[in-house]
This record gives C-alpha cells, structure tokens and sequence, in this order.
C-alpha cells in the first residue's frame, strides 16, 4: 500500500498512508470505531478503490476476505455453501476440513437452508467456507462476533497452525483483546488519517502506546493515565503477556510502577455490604425446566439442583456453551424466571439491573440530547472516591463536547451502548447484570468502560464470550456444565479443559463418554488434601510477596548495574516458575476436593 489517500462526504479517513504485509506477518488492526479499520481492509482486499495511491500484490497470491456484509446464497444449503460441489468423501477424507468443520459449525444442520439460518449462524457458515479453502492471505473482519469461548479459542489455535512461522499473511480487525495476543505478532493502530504499526499483540500494543504518550500533550492526560492503568493489569495480572515481545520494557514500567491495583476489592466489598447487607440473592436447591416444545414429549431440563450464594461485592463470571442456562441462571438472580422447584431468596435492598443487548433504556429518549438524558438522572456521581459531573462521566467514556448535544438517535452503536451503561449506573443499582456488554465497542472504549466499573461499589455478575473482559473485571468464574454450576478456580483455562473432556469419549470405557473423572477421597484423605491446599496458599502468598519485593527493588535499580539487573529478573522468573507448579498442584487437589 503506497501513498493511500481517501476521503469520505464528512471525513478524511486517510491522508498518505504507506505500510505493508511481509510473508509470515499475523496483524491485528486496532483503533476508535469510525476512524477506518474496515475501510483499510478493504482497500488491502481490494472492494474499495482509494482516491489515490496504489495497492500492488506479488504475482500469484490468493487472498480470502471475511467481510461484514452477508455473501452466501441464502437458497444454498449449509454443506454446499461450506464445500461447494465437493463430494463427500473428497471432504470427509481432508483433516483441515473436517477439523474446520468441528469447531465452527458442528451444531448446524448441514442440508439446513441458509436463508433459515440466524445471523450468527451465517456468519459462521460465512467463516467455515473461507477458513476451507487454501488462501495465502486471509482478510478478517470481526472474526470472532458469534463465537463463544470455545469458538474463539478453536479460531486461534487454528490461525496459529494454519501456516509455517514465515508462510501466509493475516490481517485481522477485532475488539478481542485475547485473541489479539494469541494469535498476533504485530499490531497496527488506525487513527487520524493514519496506520501507526507496533511490535507484538494486544498487551505489546498498549506498553508501547505508554511509551509513546509520555510525550503526548497535557490534554491527553486522561487517556495516558487509563492505558497506563491498563498495562499496570497486564503486567501483574494473570496474562502477564508484556514479557513476551523482545523490545526494552524499562521505560514503561517505570510508567506503571506507582500505578495502584485496578480496584480495591476490600474497599469495594465493605460498601457494597453498607448498601445490601449480607444477604444479595441465595439460589438454593432450584431446578428449572421449560415444557416440552414441537416434536419433544418430555420437558426440557436446565438447570438441576443449583445452589448459588451470591454475596455483597462478589465480582463474578459465568461461562457455558450456546443453551446451557447462562441467560435462564441470570433470570433466576433478576426474578424473570421462576424455578421449577428450589427457592430464590432476595435481601431486602436488593437492587437488579441489566445491562440488556436491545438498548431498552434508550426507547423514549431518541428525540432528546445526550447531555439532557444524563442531567435528568442525577446531578452528581461518586467513582473512585471523587464527585463527578454528568458531563465529566460523559468524557470519561469518550464523549466529546459536540456528541453531548447531539440526539440520542444519532449516535453509533458503540455510543448508544456506553450511554446505556452510564444511565444504569446513575440509576445507582446494587446489583449489575452484564449479558454480552462488548458489543459495538472498540479497544479504548471497553478499557473506559473497564475503569468505571473498577471503583462501582456493588454485586457484579457477568455473562460474556469476550475472555479478556471477563479476567479483568471478575475476581471468580463459574461454569454451567450438564445443567449444574461450578466453581472454576482456574479460570477460563479450567473451562475450556473440562469442556475438552465432555467432548472426548473414553479411550478405555465408552460409558464414560462426555462425563468428567472424579475421585473420590475417604475423610481422612479430604483433611491431608485440605491441609496441603492451605500450605500451597501460604507458599504463594510468601512467594507472591517475594516477587512484588524484586520488582520494587528493580523499579529503582541502577540500570547501569547490569548484573544486579539479571540477577533479580532471574529470580523472579525462579519464582514464577514455582508458583506455577504450586498452582498446577493447587488445581488438582481442588479438582479431589470439588469431586
């Protein structure tokens, strides 16, 4: 791409852009929605013709573009759509396309019309067809919009193996932090009018956007101090993907070394336990079935025999498959759905509100400005320990002085959902659902939203494929699996492998296909095992320290002291290593426990 230039009616979108792809390259392309990361793919693609410049590509390369509009023959069937007039056993007998086939679109019909199908499920027929075929280069927009964890997680692995390490090109524009680390090796930020490229994924991205900002002017301060914040969490949280890229670190580090936690959780629960009490919601012993529907004869089971005790400040994550119960367990917490046996009980303070997809909160003020929407609500809102005016929550989330007086109809998706999110906590619930709180939102705009929930003083449960979002603002998830809730003390990981296990049948005893294995321990094992998870606890508290000791002592190191440098960096990476067997021991005792 050489010289690009191209205007839009009331913008420029770019002036003299000059960049390219190398063999080997796996690009993610970031920025503010609006400011051209679709358009530069297109133009790369070639469906979009700039005012000027020129696009060439070297003779003989194929490229494959999953774009936003809806391509497939809506009167085709999903197998002809995916395979084209390939016979089944050309197909059936190709690995890649079977594999292609599993993790995308196992759970659709395949003699299945696609003008039957939802939108997601198109668009993942729409993906599965393109990922088929042999293309040296792949164009990717939003990729990931209708896949969930698993999905996600399958996309990745596949884009990682789908090349040798200096074969093919991707280029991929998605709001999915976690797969942006995963899969990329470089980044490319798209703002005012150009394409800034950067070293390494999404965590790579933000430490050398840090570096940059230092300079940056004073009226930038807001959004240096929240990327700020942002790196300080990728690089004491459980990602920890800032150690990966081979550029020097120091100069950002010395950025995030006096940057707090991202929250406070002990704060945050002892407000949050003023305003509810003790008791939030108990889900206790509660089944819930649906009558049967259709062809069905027998009810439709899903949920058994939860119990669940949600607690004053809990910050949770709820994970599961397509139809597991996620939206039926929420109804539960929000009194929408009555429980076929069992009870739900509320404390008396009890405030839930949800953060819906259809913008509900936003119907009857279409006509009305922003900036008056807001100011009817409350004049004043505490975050963080400090007053804010409507207006300055309004900048704090990304609106500019001219979009606060603009009618509420007008605005883009991603506008509508952060003024949505901003009403709802005006209204001052205690407890917030989010179902998919992601949608339409860009990078920046989901580390804002990000930040202000950081300081919200009450119960947060959360039901989101967005993996990223959820390790950042939950401190626990939870799973439902065959109708039943689980603690997941590893986290996502966790989940993807007992999912893993459901899906594998036994190699030595077919019966025990699709169920998980347990042990099961006498009294006196569960007290030894019990005991040795409570000395893994206190050797990773200890160990814990250690390391924030090192990394404390390195923040003021003399940088001229090599040596000194190397040994620490040494030990602390010692000690990383054995807090990771601890915790790989820790998961396995809790599996016993659990069992």
């Amino acid at each position: 791409m050489e010289q690009i230039a191209l205007d839009f009616p009331t913008k420029t979108v770019f002036e003299s852009v000059t960049i390219g792809i190398d063999e080997g390259d796996r690009i993610g392309i970031v920025g503010r929605n609006g400011d051209g990361k679709s358009t530069l793919l297109r133009i790369f693609a070639g469906t979009l013709q700039p005012d000027s410049g020129r696009v060439t590509t070297r003779g003989g390369v194929t490229i494959g573009m999953l774009d936003q509009t809806d391509v497939l023959d809506q009167a085709g069937t999903v197998g002809r759509a995916i395979v084209g007039d390939m016979q089944d056993y050309e197909w059936a007998g190709d690995a890649k396309v079977r594999d292609v086939i599993a993790g995308l679109v196992s759970d659709i019909p395949w003699d299945a019309t696609v003008g039957t199908l939802s939108g997601g499920q198109r668009r993942r027929v729409a993906l599965a067809r393109l990922l088929v075929g042999d293309d040296d280069v792949l164009f990717l927009d939003e990729p990931t919009n209708h896949l969930d964890v698993e999905g996600i997680t399958w996309l990745a692995g596949h884009l990682k193996k789908r090349w040798a390490a200096n074969a093919g090109g991707l280029l991929v524009v998605t709001h999915d932090r976690w797969f942006l680390d995963e899969v990329c090796t470089a980044t490319w930020e798209v703002h005012d009018g150009i394409v800034e490229p950067f070293e390494g994924g999404y965590a790579a991205y933000i430490l050398q956007r840090v570096e940059r900002d230092r300079h940056a002017s004073a009226t930038e301060s807001k959004r240096q101090n929240l990327m700020r914040k942002e790196l300080a969490w990728l690089r004491r949280g459980a990602p920890a993907r800032t150690s990966k890229p081979k550029f020097r670190i120091d100069a950002a580090n010395e950025l995030i070394a006096n940057e707090p936690p991202p929250r406070d959780p002990i704060q945050l629960k002892q407000m949050a336990t003023s305003r509810l009490g003790k008791d939030v919601v108990d889900i206790l012993d509660v089944s819930v079935s649906y009558p049967p529907t259709g062809s069905e004869t027998s009810p439709n089971d899903v949920l058994d025999q939860i119990e669940w005790r949600i607690g004053p400040g809990e910050r949770t994550g709820i994970l599961g498959a397509n139809g597991a119960g996620k939206s039926t367990l929420l109804g539960l917490v929000t009194g929408k759905v009555e429980p076929s046996s069992g009870r739900v009980k509320k404390g008396k303070t009890v405030k839930v509100v949800t953060l819906t997809q259809e913008l509900d909160e936003l119907k009857d003020v279409g006509d009305d400005r922003v900036s008056d929407v807001v100011g009817r609500q409350r004049t004043a809102y505490v975050s963080g320990g400090k007053e804010m005016t409507p207006s300055q929550l309004l900048e704090r989330l990304g609106f500019s002085s001219a979009q606060m007086s603009t009618p509420v109809r007008d605005l883009s998706g991603g506008q509508k959902r952060r003024l949505q999110l901003l009403l709802i906590l005006l209204d001052e619930p205690n407890v917030l659902v989010l179902d998919e709180p992601t949608n339409d939102l860009d990078t920046d705009m989901l580390a804002a939203m990000e930040d202000l929930l950081d300081s919200w003083p009450g119960t947060l449960l959360v039901v989101s494929h967005d993996r990223y979002l959820l390790e950042r603002i939950t401190d626990q998830q939870y799973a439902i699996l065959d109708g039943r809730l689980r603690h997941l003390p590893g986290g996502v990981d966790q989940y993807l492998e007992l999912r893993r296990q459901q899906d594998t049948p036994s190699a030595t005893n077919p019966s025990t296909a699709g169920h998980v294995k347990v042990s099961r321990l006498s009294s006196a094992e569960e007290r030894t095992t019990r005991k040795e998870v409570a000395s893994i606890d206190r050797k990773m508290v200890k160990l814990t320290a250690r390391i924030d000791e090192l990394r404390a002592e390195l923040a003021v190191h003399d940088p001229s002291d090599v040596p000194g440098l190397l040994a620490r960096s040494k030990e602390i990476d010692e000690l990383a290593a054995t807090i990771a067997g601890h915790e790989e021991r820790w998961l396995e005792l809790t599996e016993l426990l659990e069992g």
